[in-house]
C-alpha cells in the first residue's frame, strides 16, 4: 500500500500544475475542488469568504490608504452529465462586498458573472493493480463567462496606484480551458483540477490580466451503514495570473502574480445529497508587487442528486 500512495502523490506533483482576477476578489476564481457524488444531474449552493488587505505601501507594509476587503460569495451551481462522454457545469454566483478603510468604507452586493463549462470523457478506464482495484478518469473542456455582474469603471483611475478588485463582474465575456482528472486505487484517491481563464477587453477598455488555477487533493473515503461516505481530503491550490492591461497597451503594476495554498477538507455524501467544506490556508503570495495581500479562505457547499 505504501508504494501506491507514493505513485499517486508523484503523479499529483507531475501533472501540469498551473485563476482569480487577482487571487480572491469577487470577480473571483473558478475552484472546483471534489465534485459531489452523481449520476445524472446535481444542483447546490456554495458559501466562499475570502478577504484582502489593499493599497499597502511599495514595500507591503500598512498605510493611510490601506484597505481591508472582505469578497463573499453565494452561489447556485450544478452539473448535468449528458450520457457517459459530457458533462457540463453551471454557476450563478450572487457577490456580497466590503470595504473598510481610513478614507472611505464601501459595500456593494449583486449578481456576479455567470459561468457555464462543458468537459468530455477524454479517459475512464478501471483495472486491478494486485488484488486492488483502481479506476482512473480524466474529464477535459472549455467554457464561458458572461459579464452579468455590474462593472463600475470609478472604481478604477488610469495611471493610478489602486487596484481594480472591487468589483461585482468585469464587464468581460471570457473563457475558460479545463481539465479534471481523477485515480482511485480503493478508497484512496488524487483529484487534480486545472483551469486556464482567457480574458478579453471590457468596453472601458480594460482587459484582467489571464489566469491559471491548479489543485491537487488527496482523499479517502470512508464509508458507513452502506450510505454514509465520508472523505477528508488535503492538498495544494496554486493561482496565477498575469498582469491587467488598460487603453489596450499599459500595464497595470496593481495587478497580476501567485498565491500557493494549501488546502484542508471534508466532503460527505448520503445517499442523493452530497455536503463539504474547505479551508485555503497562504502559504506564499506575491501580489500586485507586493501591494496586496490575500487572506485565508473557506467555502462550504450543499448539493442533491437528482
Amino acid at each position: 500500500m505504501k508504494k501506491y500512495i507514493i505513485i499517486i502523490l508523484l503523479s499529483a506533483l507531475s501533472f501540469p500544475a498551473l485563476p482569480c482576477d487577482i487571487c480572491g476578489c469577487g470577480v473571483g476564481s473558478y475552484y472546483l475542488g471534489i465534485l459531489p457524488e452523481y449520476n445524472k444531474r446535481f444542483i447546490g449552493l456554495r458559501y466562499q469568504h475570502k478577504t484582502l488587505v489593499t493599497h499597502l505601501g511599495p514595500f507591503g507594509e500598512r498605510s493611510p490608504l490601506t484597505s481591508d476587503e472582505t469578497y463573499q460569495t453565494m452561489e447556485v451551481w450544478g452539473g448535468w452529465n449528458i450520457g457517459k462522454k459530457f458533462r457540463v457545469l453551471a454557476f450563478v454566483p450572487y457577490n456580497f462586498n466590503e470595504r473598510t478603510a481610513q478614507t472611505g468604507d464601501g459595500y456593494k452586493d449583486g449578481l456576479g458573472d455567470v459561468a457555464v463549462m462543458g468537459y468530455y470523457n477524454l479517459l475512464s478506464k478501471r483495472g486491478m493493480v494486485g488484488e486492488q482495484l483502481i479506476v482512473h478518469s480524466l474529464w477535459v473542456g472549455a467554457g464561458i463567462k458572461a459579464p452579468t455582474g455590474k462593472y463600475e469603471p470609478t472604481e478604477r483611475t488610469p495611471g493610478s496606484e489602486s487596484p481594480n478588485n472591487f468589483q461585482l463582474g468585469t464587464a468581460s465575456t471570457d473563457f475558460t480551458l479545463n481539465a479534471a482528472y481523477d485515480v482511485r486505487l480503493m478508497d484512496l484517491g488524487l483529484n487534480v483540477n486545472a483551469n486556464y481563464k482567457i480574458n478579453t477587453a471590457n468596453k472601458y477598455d480594460y482587459r484582467y490580466g489571464n489566469k491559471f488555477t491548479a489543485n491537487a487533493l488527496l482523499y479517502y473515503k470512508f464509508r458507513f451503514f452502506k450510505k454514509l461516505t465520508v472523505a477528508p481530503n488535503a492538498g495544494v491550490l496554486y493561482e496565477t495570473s498575469q498582469q491587467d492591461v488598460e487603453d489596450k497597451k499599459y500595464t497595470v503594476d496593481v495587478s497580476g502574480g501567485h498565491v500557493l495554498s494549501v488546502v484542508g477538507g471534508l466532503e460527505a455524501n448520503y445517499g442523493r445529497y452530497s455536503a463539504g467544506a474547505n479551508y485555503q490556508d497562504v502559504a506564499t503570495q506575491q501580489l500586485a508587487n507586493n501591494r496586496v495581500n490575500a487572506g485565508n479562505r473557506l467555502m462550504v457547499h450543499l448539493s442533491v442528486a437528482f
